[in-house]
């Protein structure tokens, strides 16, 4: 019996030996392991701060384009408003010479010594002015005589009945039209013919 105690007694302690084995190996890999986890969650810290900083950055950004597009179209609208206020500031430029020349027309004509031909002579240089500030600004002057009827670009105030002209033509001009840049701004007032019944 002593022998089977002996044998029973090497057994367990084996036993302890091995579970004291495993133990420790777990014991030694934990520490392992710990190690391991605190390298990946200095990592993450590291990865963290520098997503972090590419956010500030981005952040930054965004709310200095914000900014730049505010300014930017805050500007555009001032301009808009400057275009819209000041447009006309050219051909008011180009229309002050015409104004003068008729204001000293004005003054010669009432004058005792007036000329009439002189006066006529300065209402054609008047004329003559306004003309070339026109046709720099692209004001043309819509003059139908003996042209066909154009509703797009005539305005009939009566129709006349003809014989010596085809019918639908344009045979007086009461009013002359004008366009700007192509585009009409004032139709031509006009007496239409009309065949003979």
């Amino acid at each position: 019996m002593d022998k089977e105690q002996e044998t029973v007694e090497n057994e367990s302690v084996t036993d302890v030996n091995e579970t004291d084995t495993e133990a420790g190996e777990s014991i030694e890999s934990e520490p392992q392991t710990m190690g391991a986890d605190a390298v990946d969650q200095e990592k993450l810290g590291l990865m963290l701060e520098d997503a972090r900083a590419k956010a500030d950055q981005n952040w930054d950004q965004l709310v200095r384009t914000r900014a730049e597009m505010d300014n930017l179209r805050k500007r555009q609208a001032r301009e808009l408003e400057n275009a819209h206020k000041y447009a006309l500031e050219r051909f008011v430029n180009a229309l002050l010479p015409v104004r003068d020349s008729m204001e000293m027309g004005l003054v010669a004509a009432s004058e005792e010594s007036a000329d009439v031909a002189t006066l006529r002579e300065g209402a054609e240089l008047t004329l003559k002015l306004m003309a070339d500030v026109m046709d720099k600004f692209d004001v043309v002057q819509v003059d139908p005589q003996g042209q066909a009827f154009d509703p797009e670009q005539h305005q009939a105030m009566s129709i006349v009945p003809r014989d010596d002209v085809p019918p639908n033509t344009v045979v007086t001009v009461v009013q002359k039209g004008y366009t700007l840049n192509g585009r009409l701004v004032r139709p031509a007032m006009v007496l239409v013919s009309q065949a003979v019944a």
